[in-house]
C-alpha cells in the first residue's frame, strides 16, 4: 500500500468529462486532483494522432485502445451480440470516436431545464459551448460561437466534394428543408449541410479531451502537473471501488500495475468512467439492494434505478453507387472524413421542428454509404452486475427495438426520407443509384424489417444509465451530479444524461462535466465566504 496519496478532488476518467474537470478545478492551484485512467498515454499513436484513421478505429483492429466486451444477444436483433466498449486510454471515447462536434440543440436542453432547473438552460448551456470551444468554421450567427476555447473545432472540408453537393442538394429536394451552414447555431438545427464540425485542430490532427485538456502546459509526459498546478495523472489505474465512512465517499481502491493501491479525497470523489460509471457505483454497494446481495456486495444505498433506463441511437445504412469521377473527399484533405449529412425531423411530419433523425456520408470511390441514426429511440436497456469481481464485464443489455415504435421510425426513415432521396439522387445524376436496400426491399414491410435487423449497427452513443433526475423520477444523480444517498461523490459523463440528446454525445459530456467542475468551485467559492463571515462575526 502506498501511502500519503490524499487529493482534494480524486477523478475516475480521462474523456470529456474527466479531462475538463481536472482542468478546470486545477486552474485554482491551490486545489490538489488525482486523475485515474486505466489505459496509457497513446496521443503521440499514429493511429489516434491521424484523423484519417478515425473511422477505422475499432475494437477488433486495435484492440490495445479499448475495453474489451461485449453485451447480451438482442431479442428484436435476432439475437445478434454487439461489442460492449470504449476508449481504453488517454482521452477515453474521445481519442478513438468519430469526431463529430453536435451540440444536443435548445429544444433538448428545454427538457433539462424543466426537469433540473435554469442551471441546464438552453442560454446557460450555449454560453458554456462558447466558452469551451475554439471554433474555426463559417457560422450565420457569430454570438452563438466560441472562439478562445480550448477545444479546436474544425469546419470541414473547406471545399465540399460534387458527391457531397450532389447528396446535400437531394436531400433539399427530398425533404424540403434548405442547405444550413452552421448546424450547432441555434437558429438552424435542421437541415442538409456539405460540411461537418470535427473535434480536429486546423491542421486537421485529432482534437480529443486529452489534447484540449491534459496538453504539455497542463500535464507533463509522466502526468505530473506542470505550472504550479496540483494534478496528477496515474495510468495502467483500474479503479475498483469507492470506499465510505458513514455513507460518505473518502477513498478509492484501485489497481495499479497489478497491485492493489488506495487514495483518499478530502472533498469530492467524481466518477467520469463512461459506460463503467454503473458498475462501478454497484461495486461500491449503490444499486438495487437484491442485485448486490446475489452479487455479495454490502449495500451503502438502495437505488433500484442504478444501471436502468439504458439508451442508445439506433444505427443503419443506405448504400448507393456514384459516379466514378467524383471523388469522395478532397485529395488534399482526407481528414475531413464525411461526405455531406443532415438533421432532419421524423420523417412522418411529427415533431417538425425537433431533430429526430442524423445522416451521414461517408464516401469511397464509386461508392455513398448514408449512415442514418434515429436519435429518438423509446427502448430502454440495462445495466447489471455478474458478480463482485470488478474486472469481470457486466450484463450489459441495450435493448435495441424493444419498443415496437423504433421499427416503426426506422422503417419510415428508408420508406420516406431514403426512397425519396435516391430518386433525388438519380435525377441529379443516373450514376447514383440505391443499391441497399434495393427499392423493393423498402416496399415489402416484412422484408425491410428483416434488412434492417441485419442491417442494423452499435454506435457508442450510451447514455441515461445514471440518470440525472429526483430520485422518485429515476434518478441516480441530482442536479449537480452528486449521487442520492451518499456524500461527497459525483456522476459527469453520459450515464446521468436526462433526456436522450439528439446527436453524438461527446458535446453534451464536455458541457456536463464543465458545468459540474463550475458548480463545484463555485460551492468552494461561496464556503471560503462563509467561513470568513463567521470568523468576522466571532471577531466582531
Amino acid at each position: 500500500m502506498i501511502m500519503n496519496r490524499i487529493y482534494d478532488y480524486i477523478i475516475v476518467g480521462t474523456g470529456p468529462a474527466g479531462a475538463v474537470i481536472a482542468k478546470t478545478l486545477t486552474d485554482d492551484k491551490k486545489t490538489s486532483v488525482l486523475l485515474l485512467e486505466a489505459g496509457s498515454n497513446n496521443d503521440n499513436d499514429k493511429p489516434i494522432r491521424d484523423s484519417a484513421m478515425a473511422l477505422e478505429l475499432e475494437e477488433r483492429f486495435f484492440p490495445e485502445y479499448f475495453w474489451q466486451g461485449e453485451g447480451i444477444p438482442q431479442a428484436e436483433l435476432d439475437d445478434r451480440m454487439f461489442e460492449w466498449t470504449t476508449g481504453r486510454l488517454l482521452g477515453g471515447g474521445s481519442s478513438i470516436n468519430g469526431e463529430q462536434y453536435v451540440r444536443p440543440t435548445s429544444a433538448v436542453m428545454k427538457e433539462w431545464e424543466r426537469l433540473l432547473g435554469p442551471l441546464w438552460s438552453p442560454a446557460r448551456a450555449i454560453r458554456r459551448f462558447k466558452e469551451l470551444e475554439k471554433y474555426n468554421g463559417k457560422t450565420g450567427n457569430p454570438a452563438a460561437r466560441g472562439y478562445r476555447g480550448r477545444i479546436d473545432i474544425r469546419q470541414a472540408p473547406e471545399h465540399p466534394t460534387s458527391m457531397a453537393k450532389k447528396l446535400v442538394t437531394a436531400i433539399e429536394r427530398a425533404t424540403g428543408f434548405p442547405e444550413i451552414l452552421d448546424y450547432n447555431n441555434p437558429k438552424t438545427p435542421l437541415g442538409p449541410f456539405s460540411r461537418w464540425q470535427l473535434y480536429q485542430n486546423p491542421n486537421g490532427r485529432r482534437e480529443s479531451s486529452s489534447a484540449a485538456f491534459l496538453s504539455g502546459d497542463i500535464m507533463k509526459p509522466n502526468g505530473q502537473g506542470v505550472n504550479g498546478r496540483r494534478l496528477r495523472v496515474l495510468f495502467n489505474s483500474t479503479v475498483l471501488k469507492v470506499l465510505f465512512s458513514n455513507r460518505r465517499a473518502k477513498a478509492i481502491a484501485f489497481l495499479q500495475d497489478g497491485k492493489r493501491q488506495r487514495a483518499y479525497a478530502r472533498k469530492k470523489i467524481i466518477i467520469s468512467a463512461g459506460i463503467n460509471s454503473a458498475q462501478l457505483l454497484m461495486l461500491s454497494g449503490i444499486g438495487p439492494a437484491s442485485e448486490l446481495k446475489e452479487a455479495g456486495i454490502p449495500c451503502i444505498f438502495n437505488n433500484p434505478n442504478v444501471g436502468r433506463r439504458l439508451r442508445n441511437h439506433t444505427l443503419n445504412f443506405a448504400i448507393f453507387t456514384t459516379n466514378p469521377g467524383d471523388a469522395a473527399l478532397p485529395r488534399n484533405d482526407t481528414n475531413a472524413l464525411y461526405t455531406g449529412g443532415a438533421f432532419l425531423p421524423d420523417p412522418t411530419g411529427s415533431n417538425p421542428k425537433r431533430r429526430a433523425v442524423q445522416m451521414l456520408g461517408i464516401g469511397t470511390d464509386g461508392m455513398l454509404t448514408l449512415g442514418l441514426i434515429y436519435l429518438k429511440p423509446k427502448s430502454r436497456g440495462t445495466i447489471q452486475l455478474q458478480n463482485k469481481d470488478p474486472l469481470k464485464i457486466v450484463l450489459a443489455d441495450e435493448g435495441f427495438l424493444m419498443d415496437p415504435s423504433d421499427m416503426d421510425a426506422i422503417k419510415n426513415i428508408y420508406r420516406i426520407y431514403v426512397k425519396d432521396i435516391a430518386s433525388e439522387l438519380a435525377s441529379i445524376d443516373p450514376s447514383y443509384r440505391l443499391v441497399s436496400p434495393a427499392p423493393d426491399v423498402i416496399e415489402n414491410d416484412s422484408k425491410l424489417e428483416e434488412f434492417i435487423k441485419q442491417n442494423f449497427d452499435h454506435n457508442h452513443h450510451q447514455q441515461g444509465s445514471l440518470r440525472m433526475a429526483p430520485l422518485e423520477r429515476g434518478g441516480v444523480v441530482d442536479r449537480h451530479g452528486a449521487v442520492h444517498g451518499v456524500k461527497n461523490l459525483i456522476v459527469a459523463d453520459a450515464s446521468v444524461i436526462p433526456f436522450t440528446v439528439d446527436g453524438n454525445t461527446s458535446a453534451a459530456v464536455y458541457l456536463i462535466g464543465y458545468t459540474v467542475a463550475k458548480r463545484l468551485l463555485y460551492g468552494a467559492a461561496n464556503t471560503k465566504i462563509k467561513r470568513k463571515r463567521l470568523f468576522e462575526t466571532d471577531v466582531e
